[in-house]
């Protein structure tokens, strides 16, 4: 891994969103909820920068590929377990979330290095729920500040938003796996295997 790669912008802006989190989670825990919702703006902010940067700055690189998703991952997870444990949404939401990205990263990390599977790409359900999921945590937060009806409609639309994309996408997951590891098979398959039968 080239240095180079951890200190490009992109990369560094994605990093930014990581240390935001223990101020955000202090936030909420000392019930500082406008300076905890401002925080997690500019995370989100960093994160919609950090892909137009790479973009840009043509700085995309496979570690960008690898952390943007951590971030995410770490950034949400950690606030829906402490939003949980405060009461601030029902458990059930959490343990979904937990389960899939859970299931998920076991399932990847045993492909990989049974099969050197290293397609993770995420599936369109997959994006639908990080973006409900982002949604969620927000208006959560935001209804702690601002508590208007339209505030707390919106918050329960998009945990039930987090709650079926979170199933679907780990459906879609599934099959997708299955899908990559059959193309990845007939790879590797003998060219003889690979004939039509007559």
């Amino acid at each position: 891994m080239k240095l180079s790669h951890i200190l490009s912008a992109p990369n560094q802006l994605t990093l930014l969103r990581m240390v935001f989190i223990p101020f955000i989670v202090m936030g909420l825990i000392d019930h500082e909820y406008k300076q905890a919702l401002v925080l997690l703006v500019i995370a989100g902010l960093t994160d919609l920068f950090d892909g137009f940067l790479a973009r840009r700055l043509h700085q995309q690189t496979r570690m960008g590929q690898y952390l943007d998703p951590i971030a995410d991952k770490l950034l949400l997870s950690t606030l829906f377990m402490v939003m949980a444990i405060l009461n601030l949404i029902p458990w059930k939401f959490t343990v979904v979330v937990f389960s899939r990205d859970i299931g998920i990263l076991g399932v990847s990390a045993v492909l990989f290095a049974i099969a050197g599977l290293r397609d993770f790409r995420p599936s369109i359900f997959g994006k639908l729920n990080t973006l409900s999921q982002i949604a969620a945590v927000f208006f959560v937060m935001l209804y702690l500040v601002m508590p208007s009806p339209w505030v707390g409609s919106a918050k329960t639309v998009f945990l039930r938003m987090t709650f079926a994309f979170t199933i679907l996408s780990a459906l879609h997951y599934v099959i997708l796996v299955g899908q990559r590891m059959r193309a990845l098979g007939a790879e590797h398959a003998p060219p003889d295997q690979m004939k039509p039968a007559a």
